[in-house]
């Protein structure tokens, strides 16, 4: 471990760190060209030197460092992590008991006391993502925590501290067994294939668990489903299990049509019965129109951020344009299952998306359901911006 740097805090800033604030910033300190190493602990002080807390410099899109603890006398060390990460796993003792979801979160950064680090389990193996440069120093300490509480079979690991955040491309085999890929994993009993050492995704975002079951239990039966941005179609699998007559997938990407194709098999769906479409959603919009097809549930789900030949999306600029694509697709008490995890944004601004949305159609709706974060996702309460995930179900309701 590297020495502790003392900081100081503005005075304008001591309230929100001392009320427990865990995102370091810049603009908060009086001295920020004290930091100078990714990985160095920091011992934060108001302006009378009083001791606030202890955290890690490492330098993200969100900020320059994490604070980890507010007590004096904690120690940054081997079994700081370990405290935090066994509190962790107990706390998702539920989870590790239940046969039909062998796939959730097992620590969720800030939100479980370590900013810039989470935790994923898949079956017999784990998957750490590394938010920062400073977070990977005590990469060590962290592998050796897992393998002591859980012995898993194997773990992977994803370093997403290139610049912005970006994945850094690299193979992904962390230490263990290497495991033979596609794993399959379950969710609510729906048979998922994942990847732990392909690119930055794995197949599935396991936030949306909630957010699909529903869509099986409740809406699918009897439905035309549109799942848009669809990655590997796991939202077309559950509603074609939820009794969908027919599911349309669409993704630009080219390998979507392959890995769709994959979680149709994989749950005994033949992918011959299903559509799925390699091609820019906004195209398609396009072609949906002009050959007037409306569907019973349209997925919205996009990225934050998209960028094609054609076009450019963001999502704090162009959900309610986006919605009011969807709109024109959608049937006459229909629902949009509309989702988002941009953190720019909360979610009585999403709900003004979609006001904006169907005000501009002149349509009445009504929003019949709303999803935050699972349980095994919690957020810090002084962090709002880490409650990322919104979703709304919504009925197009017919104009009175």
């Amino acid at each position: 471990m590297t020495e502790e740097i003392k900081l100081q805090v503005q005075k304008n800033h001591e309230k929100k760190y001392k009320e427990g604030c865990p995102l370091l910033s810049k603009e908060a300190l009086t001295n920020p060209e004290s930091i100078y190493k990714e990985g160095s602990l920091f011992k934060l002080m108001d302006t009378e030197g009083n001791f606030i807390a202890r955290g890690y410099y490492g330098l993200q899109n969100k900020g320059i460092g994490w604070i980890l603890t507010h007590k004096e006398k904690d120690a940054i060390d081997h079994l700081f992590f370990q405290r935090k990460i066994a509190a962790a796993i107990n706390k998702r003792s539920p989870f590790y008991h239940r046969e039909d979801t062998t796939a959730f979160r097992v620590f969720n950064g800030e939100g479980d006391g370590i900013g810039g680090l989470t935790i994923d389990r898949y079956g017999e193996y784990y998957l750490i993502n590394w938010y920062s440069l400073g977070i990977y120093q005590f990469r060590e300490e962290i592998l050796s925590v897992l393998n002591l509480l859980i012995q898993p079979r194997g773990i992977y690991e994803k370093k997403r501290f290139d610049e912005k955040g970006q994945y850094v491309e690299d193979d992904d085999f962390a230490t263990g067994t290497r495991a033979d890929f596609p794993l399959v994993v379950k969710e609510n009993g729906v048979r998922i294939e994942v990847n732990l050492n392909d690119g930055a995704m794995t197949g599935v975002f396991l936030d949306q668990r909630e957010v699909r079951k529903k869509l099986r239990d409740k809406y699918a039966m009897g439905k035309t489903l549109l799942n848009t941005f669809s990655y590997t179609g796991v939202f077309s699998v559950f509603g074609a299990l939820g009794g969908a007559k027919h599911t349309t997938s669409v993704d630009l990407a080219k390998r979507s049509l392959e890995l769709t194709q994959a979680q149709f098999l994989a749950n005994g769906i033949d992918p011959e019965t299903q559509e799925i479409r390699v091609e820019d959603v906004f195209n398609f919009f396009d072609y949906a129109v002009k050959h007037g097809q409306k569907y019973g549930i349209v997925v919205l789900d996009p990225p934050s951020f998209a960028r094609s030949k054609k076009h450019t999306f963001s999502a704090k600029k162009d959900y309610p344009a986006l919605l009011e694509r969807a709109i024109d697709i959608t049937e006459d008490n229909g629902v949009i299952i509309a989702s988002t995890n941009a953190a720019a944004f909360d979610m009585k601004t999403f709900k003004g998306f979609v006001s904006k949305a169907f005000q501009k159609k002149e349509l009445p709706f009504k929003i019949l359901e709303e999803y935050s974060l699972p349980r095994d996702f919690p957020t810090h309460p002084s962090f709002p911006e880490g409650d990322y995930l919104k979703v709304l179900f919504i009925k197009k309701e017919t104009s009175p």
